[in-house]
């Protein structure tokens, strides 16, 4: 083999790499892990990643890659708990959990909320969704979350659209000790701080497509 030869190759395998990942990271969500525990994705979240609201399982197409791995592996040594990921997470290769990462990342998700954030708000979830509460340390959860919680970056993913239940149970996992993966704990004190109707209240409102400051 000559030189240009071993050039041309080592080059288109260079070139492929990419999409090989890529398409092991489809594989993993369409078909599950090399680990017979590691379940297919999709039966939970939908063919498309984005979740089945029924269900309460969650929108993951589009989140960021680097949340989406965080998470993974939060569910391997426990700082965050549930019953199915933290079994399917531990049966997940690094690799497999990179490559799946990457992939849901490059999923199309739903359109960014568009609207401005109010200047004003008639009512008690409105205001604690926009201004928080100061006076018991609780921001508003846009402040972090971004306009109509549609997600900033790879430590606050959307909230905007994610099933009610889902988002309860989150909350109750920060107030409860079963998730407590967030830098700083900032979760942890929001949580402990709302009530049982607050943690209801803001879980519909994001989730209601029809709510003044999340729809599109």
């Amino acid at each position: 083999m000559t030189l240009l030869s071993r050039v041309v190759i080592g080059s288109a395998l260079i070139l492929a790499w990419p999409i090989a990942h890529a398409a092991d990271g489809q594989k993993v969500f369409t078909q599950g892990g090399s680990n017979p525990a590691a379940m297919a994705c999709l039966g939970c979240h939908g063919p498309d990643g984005k979740g089945i609201a029924a269900a309460g399982f969650p929108r993951l197409a589009g989140l960021p890659a680097g949340y989406l791995s965080k998470q993974l592996h939060d569910w391997r040594t426990g700082s965050r708990k549930q019953l199915v990921m933290e079994p399917l997470a531990k049966a997940l290769t690094d690799d497999e959990i990179k490559a799946v990462s990457s992939y849901l990342a490059g999923l199309p998700g739903d359109p960014a909320p568009t609207v401005r954030r109010q200047q004003i708000a008639n009512d008690p979830t409105t205001r604690l969704a926009l201004y928080g509460d100061w006076s018991r340390q609780i921001p508003g959860c846009v402040q972090c979350h971004g306009p109509g919680g549609s997600g900033v970056g790879e430590y606050f993913p959307p909230l905007a659209g994610q099933p009610a239940s889902y988002l309860v149970a989150q909350l109750n996992g920060w107030r409860d000790g079963s998730r407590s993966n967030d830098p700083n704990q900032l979760m942890v004190g929001v949580a402990k701080a709302m009530t049982d109707d607050e943690v209801v209240a803001i879980a519909e409102f994001f989730a209601n497509p029809a709510s003044p400051e999340v729809k599109p």
